[in-house]
């Protein structure tokens, strides 16, 4: 006695079910990668690994140093734009204003003369700095997204939010002055992100 053929329908139910799942997996394994938190580096849990600091007290410990996103990291002037920053955050945290100077550009030490500029960081303390991207501006200026915590008495947190404790997500432009890179005046606009902490 002989078995029946199997019909077409049954022949190819086998390779069907194998591209299905192929194209499930694959597409899967894509929009992880594309949908990614930003601060996420591939195959790492973690949002970024600190890079070591350039600047600030060793007692600053691992919250004041400025850490990069494997995306930020990538760009080719992602060291300096880190060291930049780095003493930005450092000359804030110490109320140092000459070194705040050496690292903001001319218009924005016009804008925030030494009394003005102490009054404002009186009591801040800027804490877990992280840069999720670095892109070009226009010319060769730079335009740098940058996340970081900002603990304050209330009385000197802005007016629109006068919190303890703030996240900060906002974009920081950088130009070039001289041949050092600078952080320029914030765009004029909507505020940046923020939240309580």
């Amino acid at each position: 006695m002989t078995t029946p053929a199997p019909s077409s329908r049954q022949r190819w139910l086998v390779p069907v079910v194998v591209v299905v799942l192929s194209v499930t997996v694959g597409g899967g394994l894509i929009a992880r990668e594309l949908y990614r938190r930003p601060d996420q580096p591939a195959g790492d849990t973690s949002a970024a690994v600190p890079t070591p600091s350039t600047a600030g007290s060793a007692e600053q410990g691992a919250a004041n140093e400025v850490r990069m996103t494997d995306d930020a990291r990538a760009h080719p002037q992602a060291e300096a734009v880190r060291q930049v920053l780095q003493k930005y955050f450092t000359a804030i945290n110490t109320q140092n204003y000459q070194q705040w100077t050496k690292v903001v550009s001319a218009q924005r030490v016009l804008d925030q003369p030494p009394n003005v500029w102490l009054k404002g960081v009186r009591s801040t303390e800027d804490s877990d700095a992280l840069v999720y991207r670095i892109e070009r501006g226009s010319g060769a200026s730079l335009r740098v997204l940058v996340g970081f915590t900002s603990k304050q008495d209330p009385e000197d947190a802005p007016l629109f939010f006068p919190e303890r404790c703030i996240k900060w997500r906002l974009v920081l432009p950088m130009v070039v002055d001289g041949s050092a890179l600078k952080i320029d005046t914030v765009d004029k606009g909507p505020q940046p992100e923020h939240e309580k902490c």
